[in-house]
């Protein structure tokens, strides 16, 4: 069972910045806030100057080709390879995360073979994990040199992320439906394959138009995606891409499932027109800050103050995605009471499409929601680890980037990894669950006061 679950990036620095970026003095890859702050610091206005600030940096153009060593390097770095928008903290409303002093000893077995926490970081090429459980840090780890200033990439994780934006806008009467037609809110897409496409369609990756997202093929839609990103008029460039796609034959919108990045940058245009600003903007005016965020954050940009890669794109620490994991883990409820979502929303988000293609084995309910995965457990699993599954939303991104959220037990794991490939192999997915299943029955009967 191997998903194509995720997304791709993009430079719009000048060609000077770039250059300067990548061979920057190596001074500078170890400044922090106690001295001036390396230029692109300087130039986006982060209050706290992310470290590693690494000297020089991989290509973004062959981030599918990355070797692992490179990945470290550019996924920290992404923030820096491409323009960006900043969705600022407010330093003065931080949402506190205490530190439970307890052991954490989670273990599964596999064939046989016992797998403890330090087996779990190994096999799964960890460079960040965070355990959070009613709201207190109960684990957190950063390898490869990464910090808590690190601004890691998200990949298909910013799908998620969207997802949640686009409940807020609809809570907000921004955006009507899910069921409104996407050319209702982008008329530059009529007379295109996507005619017809609801906004329901796009989230749960059903719109039936012909999109190949595989990471191994540079000619894929996905790899030319991110060569345009790349490349200099980045937002023109895609949007001449996603509307030259044609329709899978006979295939109508919400008949086949199949993942498609164009299609969730079509949702953050979507967000974009319906509230008038970039998603970073939108972010941080409605959750950011609200919610009490730690530190700033960059949204990879297509036009700046404009326009954002709603496909993935989205940079910050690890204890702030685990923030961001708590309020899904709450029910969108923000720590004032206030509701960002509709009543509803997560629900919708897990009523997993049963289009063809969505349903396997370990899936028979399907896989996929609002911009959420469903994590299955295989066949012949115990009752435990099915449970697990059944009350856990995974969003997930290429090369094991992860957020897990189980609302029912006030439990969220970030992980940031760097996979050898892109697609995460049968047996990492599968590791996933079953660490996330040793956290959830390793904490069974504890309270916190």
């Amino acid at each position: 069972m191997i998903h194509p679950r995720h997304s791709g990036t993009r430079p719009a620095l000048t060609l000077l910045a770039i250059l300067f970026a990548a061979h920057a003095d190596a001074r500078e890859s170890v400044m922090t806030t106690a001295g001036a702050p390396p230029s692109q610091c300087a130039t986006l206005g982060l209050k706290v100057c992310p470290t590693p600030y690494d000297a020089v940096l991989p290509s973004a153009l062959d981030m599918l080709t990355w070797s692992q060593d490179e990945r470290v390097v550019g996924f920290r770095n992404t923030w820096r390879q491409y323009a960006g928008d900043v969705f600022r903290a407010d330093p003065s409303h931080v949402y506190p995360l205490p530190r439970l002093a307890m052991p954490l000893a989670p273990h599964f077995q596999v064939n046989g073979k016992e797998f403890a926490i330090e087996d779990y970081l190994r096999e799964q090429a960890i460079t960040g994990l965070l355990v959070i459980f009613h709201g207190h840090i109960l684990y957190e780890h950063y390898g490869r040199g990464n910090t808590e200033s690190t601004l890691w990439t998200s990949r298909s994780v910013a799908k998620s992320v969207v997802s949640i934006l686009t409940g807020t806008a609809i809570r907000e009467r921004r955006i009507r439906s899910v069921d409104d037609p996407i050319t209702a809110y982008l008329p530059e897409l009529r007379h295109t394959a996507w005619s017809g496409v609801t906004l329901r369609n796009l989230l749960q990756h059903t719109s039936g138009v012909d999109w190949n997202e595989n990471y191994a093929d540079p000619q894929s839609h996905f790899a030319q995606l991110t060569r345009c990103e790349a490349g200099a008029d980045s937002y023109n460039c895609i949007l001449s891409l996603v509307r030259g796609v044609t329709r899978k034959p006979r295939v109508k919108p919400a008949e086949v499932w199949s993942y498609n990045t164009g299609g969730a940058w079509l949702v953050g245009r979507v967000l974009e027109r319906a509230t008038g600003m970039p998603l970073a903007r939108y972010l941080e005016s409605r959750l950011w800050r609200r919610f009490g965020m730690e530190r700033d954050g960059v949204w990879q940009a297509l036009v700046p103050g404009q326009t954002d890669m709603g496909g993935h794109g989205f940079n910050a620490t690890l204890r702030d995605w685990g923030r961001f994991g708590l309020f899904v883990a709450r029910g969108g409820v923000l720590p004032d009471g206030t509701k960002l979502l509709p009543p509803d929303w997560l629900a919708e988000s897990r009523r997993w499409t049963k289009a063809a293609g969505s349903i396997d084995a370990a899936n028979p309910q399907g896989q996929y929601g609002f911009q959420w995965w469903h994590l299955g457990a295989p066949p012949g699993s115990l009752p435990n680890v099915a449970d697990t599954a059944e009350h856990t939303l995974w969003a997930e991104g290429i090369y094991g980037q992860v957020i897990a959220v189980d609302s029912t037990d006030d439990l969220v794991m970030v992980q940031w990894s760097t996979y050898p490939i892109a697609d995460a192999s049968e047996s990492l997915e599968q590791h996933q669950l079953l660490f996330f299943n040793a956290l959830r029955e390793s904490l069974q009967g504890v309270r916190i006061h």
